[in-house]
């Protein structure tokens, strides 16, 4: 009762709308850019180039640019890593079922690495869920625009996220004192839980990825870094509980944003029309993130979607297929990865 509670329950605003407004703006401007440009395969980089400005949303202006820069430059490492990766099986030589597998590998890599850099860092939100994305996504993209421009633009859209993290200091009564973050000074028990944290996300992503490849291949789907990335969500909370609810909601918010991305698609939109849904997405996903997951999972699943699909066209049909097979077996992994330790203590104790 206490999870179904926590689904319909919604916690008090608390200014959200500044932080979404940022992220909004941080989102449409590089990608209204690159449409006029004529350069949508570039897209991708600045949608993962624009995640910088999720951090340190409720921070001082100064706090805010050390906690963004930080979070900036690891999402370029990754993004590089994931140009480099995407290349590594024609490189080697690899067939297709290969260099699947590949990535998998490189993608729970990943998402172990960064849970720990994270933590490391202090970075909110915990966890690499934003880094497995990024990777895999930017990895599986078969045409590959040169190393140096996806590059740039994912500079370019970091930068202007930085910017736009202490651009309201133009205003008085909007300033706040511009302080460093004090030093990370870290306990043992911190460096322990940051480690065991990481093993978690390499566990979850793993079987995630592992589960949803050996049944895309029997089945016929694909996109199986979904799964990996549903597979953290539950690793995130402060209590079991909390941890599977976040799992449950994920799959409840998935199948909730997919009725709104199917009307969506039905609309026949031009880019520029995309561009101002993926930026209305980013609002309304950064509005309700922090007090209601499966109202923010209505607008992170559309996001993540049409954001493909401007990168990469495919069929509507299938994407939604893959999106809802891949979140619940992302999910059902997470929450069981989640309930394990609990389940084996019992178990020594009988």
């Amino acid at each position: 009762m206490k999870i179904l509670a926590e689904m319909f329950s919604i916690a008090p605003a608390n200014k959200d709308h500044h932080p979404a407004i940022r992220c909004a703006v941080g989102i449409f401007v590089p990608l209204i850019t690159l449409v006029l440009l004529g350069r949508l395969d570039l897209a991708i980089f600045a949608s993962f180039g624009a995640f910088t400005g999720i951090y340190g949303r409720g921070e001082p202006h100064g706090t805010r640019f050390v906690l963004q820069l930080r979070a900036g430059l690891l999402m370029l490492v990754v993004i590089l890593l994931a140009a480099l990766a995407a290349r590594a099986g024609a490189a080697w030589g690899l067939d297709s079922a290969n260099t699947t597998w590949l990535l998998v590998l490189a993608t729970t890599l990943v998402a172990g690495t960064c849970s720990v850099a994270i933590s490391w860092l202090r970075l909110r939100p915990a966890g690499s869920l934003f880094h497995i994305f990024a990777f895999a996504a930017i990895a599986s993209i078969p045409n590959q625009p040169p190393v140096w421009e996806g590059m740039l633009v994912a500079a370019l859209t970091t930068a202007f996220c930085l910017l736009i993290g202490f651009s309201a200091r133009v205003l008085p009564r909007h300033r706040t004192p511009w302080v460093r973050p004090r030093p990370i000074r870290r306990t043992a028990d911190e460096r322990r839980t940051a480690w065991l944290e990481g093993l978690g996300y390499l566990v979850a992503a793993g079987l995630a990825g592992a589960l949803a490849t050996w049944a895309g291949q029997w089945l016929g789907f694909g996109h199986n870094y979904w799964a990996m990335v549903a597979a953290v969500v539950p690793l995130v909370g402060h209590s079991t509980r909390h941890r599977v609810s976040r799992g449950v909601q994920r799959i409840i918010g998935t199948v909730l944003g997919l009725a709104l991305l199917a009307a969506i698609l039905l609309l026949g939109l031009a880019p520029w029309q995309t561009v101002l849904v993926i930026a209305a997405c980013q609002f309304g996903a950064e509005l309700f993130i922090a007090r209601q997951y499966v109202l923010a999972q209505l607008f992170v699943t559309p996001l993540a979607l049409i954001s493909t699909l401007l990168v990469v066209p495919a069929s509507p049909t299938v994407l939604l297929r893959d999106r809802i097979i891949e979140t619940f077996i992302g999910a059902a992994v997470g929450i069981a990865v989640v309930l394990a330790p609990g389940l084996w203590r019992r178990l020594r104790g009988v």
